[in-house]
Parts: C-alpha cells; structure tokens; sequence
C-alpha cells in the first residue's frame, strides 16, 4: 500500500525489524502510517500544544508552539521526502515524535532537568521521546507505550541538532550506524522550520526587524527575488514571501545534494547506506554557511534578547522549585506516579511529571504549591 515509485534507498513497511509486541491488528495499515496515526493521537503529542519554542505560551496566541513547530517539521520534511522518493509516511512519523519528550519552557526546562537528574541518569530529550514511545504512554492492552516500528525508533534516538546528539549507547539500535535516509532528513526539516518560524516569530514580537536581517546574505538574496517579482509589496506581505523564498531555497539545496551525495557513493538501497554508513543529507557548502550566519544572526539577536533572557531565569526557578519540593515531598506527586518509584527510582519519577507538564501546568502547579491564597 505504500508508493510504488520509492527509490530502491527508502525504508519500507514491508521490510521493517518490526515491533517490540506482537499485536492483532484490525486493518492493513502500512507500518509507519501505523506508527504516524498513533503519534497523532497519544498525549505527549497533545500537550506541545502549550510547550515553548522560544516565546511561552502565555506571552501570545500567535507565536509557535512545540505542536506548530513539529506540524511544520512534517511538511518540510515530506516536501523533501516526495523529491528524494522516500518513504513519507516514515518522514511524517518521526517529525511528529521529534519533540514528543521536551520539557515545558523548551531548552531552558532540558537543561534544568539534566543538572538537576545529575547522579540519576541525567536527562535528554531524545531518550526522554524513546522513553515517552515506549514507557510512558498508556492506551494498549498489554503493554505500556505505543508500540512503533524499529525504524521510527532508531530515528527518534538518533535524531540531532545543535541542541542534542544522537545517543549511541543503546545497543538495540546499532550504535555508530548511521539511521535511515528518512531518519537522517529529519534533522534538516527541524532546522529550516525553527531557523525560519523563528524569524516570523522574532519579527512579530519586534525583539529583530527586516532591516537587520538585511544584513544576512540568505535573507537579502530571498528579499530581492521576492522585491524583483512583486515590486512595492507591503512589508507584512513581504515578510511572509520572503520567509517562504528561503524555506524553498533550502529545499531545493538540500534535495540536490543529497541525491548528488547517493550517487555519488553509490547508495542504491538501505542496505548499500548502512555498509557505506555516511551522512548522505546534507547542504551544499555555500548553503551551509549561509545557514550559520543565520543562525548566529538568531542567536545573538532574539535568542539572547534580555526578554527572552528574563523569562529563561524565571522558568529556571519555576523547574527547579517544583523538582525540589517533589523529592522532598513525593506524596504532593498524583497516586499513578508514586507507584513506579519502586521500579524506577523517586527521581526519575518526579523528571518524569515535570518533563510532561506544558507551560501553562507548570505555572499553575507553581502557584498551587506556592501561592496561599491559590486553590490546590
């Protein structure tokens, strides 16, 4: 059931190292739209709806969230899986899951929590995801978890960006062996969706504006194909053409080179990936320095803007108030939690619920404990 056309190097349901558990089904889903429909509907994916990508929830409706970070994830990266021939549905599912452990207050709240997990086994939001995927969710008989495919569990473990590597030391997923093409393309899809929302985001707030990022090679060659084509366009029209210019500049990059780079090492199946075992996704070198300027641009612009700044320090003290009155008072935890502490230790537990919270729970839960006069 899945397409016809993909190239002879996509993963295929047909051809996955399968489940943990052996389940019934009650239709012939392929394997990763299996996997895909299940990440959809569990929780952890709901609740990104109110975690941080870099504004909090409450500071506007109209910023992105986790959950509008990880949809635009998806659509990047099936732009580019339907280009390279790849499985898409693979694509899609490991987008959605991405992000499905991350703490509330995005990587302020990460590494809180791994200072704070030091001596425990730290905390990572890659194995966090896996540990979501495969402990934490509770919806089938049998067995706790969701079940996935070997693939989109590799893919979640191997995942990488600048703010996480890929964990190598669990055995089961082929430890220094490169992930699927799919797999692999995620990391890229993640990146040109925060480098881009985040500039809408940044120029929505007024913490940057277009006349900074005219400084920025990327964004000054996006602004004059746009200027050429639509000469005198209102500057919110602009914004939004020009943000959609450089996402499609990236694409066509990443798409040509990749396929160049498979050629090139003469990858013709997923079998021929592993053997050569190479990072075959990947930018052109002068888009690869066109994204770090960018980058840079973000970081020290918005990222490390004093208000973004200021919200960071109070989240720290939010996370870290919380984590310590738990292991000083486990019995505030809901009954369900204080019943794993025998299998899994009390701090794991409490990382756990913590790293589950959205925002808006995190800021409520502070004030019940806190606050007098809040209702408990």
């Amino acid at each position: 059931m899945e397409r016809p056309d993909l190239a002879g190097y996509a993963a295929r349901s047909v051809f996955s190292r399968g489940r943990k558990h052996r389940e019934m089904f009650r239709d012939q889903r392929p394997a990763f739209e299996r996997d895909r429909d299940r990440i959809i509907h569990c929780a952890a994916f709901r609740r990104l709806e109110y975690k941080t990508q870099v504004f909090v929830n409450h500071e506007g409706d109209y910023y992105r969230t986790r959950l509008t970070h990880s949809l635009e994830v998806a659509q990047i990266g099936k732009a580019i899986a339907r280009r390279l021939k790849i499985n898409e549905e693979l694509t899609e599912a490991l987008a959605l899951a991405h992000d499905l452990g991350h703490t509330p207050f995005g990587h302020t709240g990460e590494e809180v929590l791994n200072r704070l997990m030091e001596g425990y086994g730290g905390f990572e939001h890659n194995l966090q995801s896996l540990r979501v995927v495969d402990e934490l969710e509770e919806r089938y008989p049998g067995f706790n978890g969701l079940n996935l495919s070997w693939e989109v569990r590799e893919g979640i473990i191997k995942h990488s960006s600048p703010y996480d590597r890929p964990v190598e030391s669990i055995g089961e997923f082929l430890p220094g062996v490169v992930p699927t093409v799919e797999a692999q393309l995620i990391n890229y899809a993640d990146e040109i969706a925060y480098n881009n929302h985040d500039i809408d985001d940044g120029l929505k707030s007024g913490y940057i504006s277009m006349a900074q990022l005219e400084q920025v090679q990327l964004w000054h060659e996006a602004a004059g194909m746009v200027a050429a084509n639509y000469p005198g366009l209102d500057p919110e029209r602009m914004k939004h053409q020009t943000i959609s210019a450089m996402i499609g500049m990236f694409i066509k990059d990443l798409t040509q080179v990749t396929l160049q780079n498979l050629k090139d090492n003469q990858i013709s199946s997923l079998e021929d990936l592993r053997r050569v075992n190479r990072q075959v996704v990947s930018f052109s070198s002068s888009m690869a320095a066109k994204n770090r300027e960018l980058k840079r641009f973000l970081l020290e612009n918005l990222y490390r803007h004093f208000k973004v700044e200021r919200m960071r320090v109070k989240a720290e003290r939010y996370l870290v108030q919380l984590f310590e009155t738990y292991v000083k008072h486990p019995t505030l935890l809901p009954r369900k939690y204080l019943r794993k502490m025998e299998d899994v230790g009390r701090e794991r537990v409490i990382c756990d619920y913590i790293a589950g919270m959205t925002d808006r729970f995190a800021l409520d839960e502070y004030k019940r404990l806190y606050e007098p006069y809040e209702p408990v």
